[in-house]
């Protein structure tokens, strides 16, 4: 008899947004962005897959996203750590750059942090992300979202810290952000996400 091949999952997911938000920094120059991905995940913990959407700043267009990395469990905390690769097609600007995370969960909280591994800009310099959310389930199956992080190094110049709130229900989420300094407006945006399995 053949061996059993090891159980994998393949899926696509398709979303918009009101305004692109990473860390608290608009991506879109406050517009709307589309995003699609690919995402592969094995029983063993492995996961990999890519992600595309618009963007809007310097002369970039486009952002597509490598990534993978592992899964699993050690005590009660659930972690998740993996490598991400950020590019920027027809850029002039050396935008690129990768980075190693790990997020680590335990109940409703997770713990993140995120560190600059490479780039091909020759002044992207070091940076740490260090990130908290926590995840309060409501009535209706409504969930309430909590996020604070903090972004520092050569990478963003003066430091940073994001806070935010989002509302959530199957596909759609509503939120809030706000950062420390340079834009600090309070940012409002709406999302919707689908996942389909292949």
């Amino acid at each position: 008899l053949m061996p059993a091949m090891a159980q994998a999952d393949v899926s696509a997911n398709v979303g918009a947004t009101t305004n692109y938000l990473w860390r608290g920094l608009e991506q879109t120059d406050g517009g709307p962005a589309i995003s699609a991905g690919l995402d592969y995940s094995a029983e063993s913990g492995f996961y990999a897959g890519t992600w595309v959407s618009n963007v809007d700043f310097g002369d970039a267009d486009i952002e597509v996203d490598f990534f993978g990395g592992f899964t699993g469990k050690a005590g009660d905390w659930e972690y998740d750590v993996g490598y991400v690769f950020f590019m920027y097609p027809g850029s002039d600007m050396d935008f690129d750059f990768g980075e190693l995370y790990a997020n680590f969960t335990l109940d409703s909280l997770t713990l993140g942090v995120a560190t600059l591994a490479n780039a091909t800009g020759a002044d992207f310099g070091d940076s740490l992300y260090l990130s908290a959310d926590y995840g309060i389930t409501l009535a209706q199956d409504y969930e309430l979202g909590l996020h604070v992080g903090s972004y520092t190094g050569d990478f963003v110049g003066d430091d940073l810290f994001d806070v935010g709130v989002t509302i959530g229900k199957d596909f759609w989420t509503v939120g809030v952000s706000k950062l420390n300094e340079g834009d600090d407006e309070v940012k409002l945006y709406a999302s919707v996400a689908w996942e389909f399995a292949l």
